[in-house]
């Protein structure tokens, strides 16, 4: 790989041709050779190394969508948006920033994922590193405890299950092991994104009530041109902290992890 990525550099850098010309021929079995580097690309001379090169590049987009894997297969989707609809709720732009936002979302997912990273460290990694078991079966012990993670949060409401196993045509399965984990991924999206929305209107709620009672005080004393936003704000701060709001917020978003 660095051989490679010091090839793509060495033919950007320099401009122009500075004599990289690609000799190829039938008595060279058609191998690609080029000054400096020390690189040859042929033609599979098999099924099997054609095989290991499309498991490379499967490889390398999993490697790509490790992100985005994080994100919509742990609990990562439910705080951070509960943490933003805080935020908002709050009255607060940019306090506190984004960045800031996706790093404590990303510690406290740690927190709760733990023990299903562990068992998946514990029973699939190690033993593939240790060369007891092969890729297949590694595959299929680490995507277990996902499995059942996304079973549990969704274990009181299947309906977004039902609906992308009927959109997809597939026969109702007898129990949750029988859905296919390409089924199971987007309706445990779909379940984040609801329970989400509906932690974020019960944290909307008393804002929006000194909202209103801040508002209809000022139309009483006839104080029409002032913002109430502006004066609503640091009682919203000053309830927040009373309260204990972060603590409370965050007590109960790891609790909602079953």
């Amino acid at each position: 790989m660095k051989r490679i990525g010091f090839l793509v550099v060495f033919m950007l850098v320099l401009p122009g041709p500075l004599g990289l010309v690609a000799q190829l021929g039938p008595e060279e079995d058609q191998a690609l050779n080029i000054p400096f580097v020390d690189l040859t690309i042929r033609e599979p001379q098999s099924d099997q190394e054609v095989a290991l090169s499309i498991q490379l590049l499967l490889l390398l987009t999993i490697l790509t969508l490790a992100p985005s894997i994080l994100v919509l297969t742990t609990s990562f989707l439910r705080i951070a948006l509960v943490l933003d609809f805080i935020r908002r709720a709050l009255g607060l732009q940019q306090v506190p920033p984004t960045q800031v936002l996706m790093g404590i979302s990303l510690f406290l997912t740690l927190f709760v994922m733990w023990p299903t990273f562990q068992e998946v460290y514990d029973d699939s990694f190690v033993p593939l590193s240790r060369g007891e078991i092969d890729v297949e079966e590694a595959y299929g012990r680490a995507v277990g405890p996902l499995r059942i993670f996304m079973y549990r949060q969704m274990q009181n409401n299947v309906e977004p299950i039902r609906l992308f196993m009927r959109m997809s045509g597939l026969p109702r399965p007898d129990t949750l092991a029988d859905v296919p984990t390409h089924i199971l991924i987007p309706a445990f999206i779909l379940h984040e994104l609801t329970v989400a929305f509906k932690i974020g209107i019960i944290l909307y709620i008393p804002f929006i009530i000194i909202d209103m009672v801040v508002a209809s005080t000022l139309m009483s004393m006839g104080m029409i041109m002032l913002p109430p936003v502006m004066i609503s704000f640091p009682f919203k701060l000053l309830l927040f902290v009373l309260v204990d709001g972060w603590t409370l917020i965050t007590q109960q978003l790891l609790g909602s992890f079953v």
